[in-house]
C-alpha cells in the first residue's frame, strides 16, 4: 500500500554535501505527510524535515539552513539535500510517511507509520 525506498547515502568528508532520494508509492486521494528521520548509533530517532502533500516544508532546528527537503512534480520521489555536513550527521537516514496532516514541527518518530529501510550516511573529519 505504501512503499518507501531510500538511496544516495555514502561517505563524505566534513563540509561536503550529499543528496538522498526516496522513491515514494502512496495511494492518492488521501492527505499525507512525508518526512526524513535519522538515527545515529546508540541514539534516539531524530526528525529532520517534513513535507506536506501541498509542498510545505518544516525543519528541525539542528538542520535548518543546511538541509532542504523537496519533491519532484510527479510526487513519486522526495529528496533531502544536505550541505555543510558534520561528523555528528553520521547516521542511518530514513524516509517516512503518515496519512493525515503533518505534525506540528517535524513530529516524533511514533507519529509516522511507514518507514523505508534506510540509507547510511557517514561523515568523516
Amino acid at each position: 500500500q505504501v512503499g518507501l525506498m531510500e538511496s544516495g547515502g555514502g561517505s563524505v568528508q566534513s563540509g561536503g554535501s550529499l543528496q538522498l532520494s526516496c522513491a515514494v508509492s502512496i495511494p492518492k486521494g488521501r492527505r499525507y505527510c512525508l518526512a526524513w528521520f535519522r538515527q545515529a548509533l546508540g541514539k534516539e530517532r531524530e526528525g529532520l524535515a517534513s513535507l506536506t502533500d501541498y509542498n510545505q516544508p518544516k525543519y528541525a532546528p539542528s538542520v535548518k539552513g543546511r538541509f532542504t527537503i523537496d519533491e519532484n512534480n510527479a510526487k513519486t520521489n522526495i529528496y533531502l539535500y544536505m550541505n555543510d555536513l558534520k561528523v555528528e550527521d553520521t547516521a542511518m537516514y530514513f524516509c517516512v510517511a503518515k496519512f493525515g496532516y503533518c505534525p506540528a514541527g517535524v513530529g516524533e518518530a511514533d507519529a509516522y507509520a511507514y518507514w523505508g529501510p534506510g540509507t547510511q550516511v557517514t561523515v568523516s573529519s
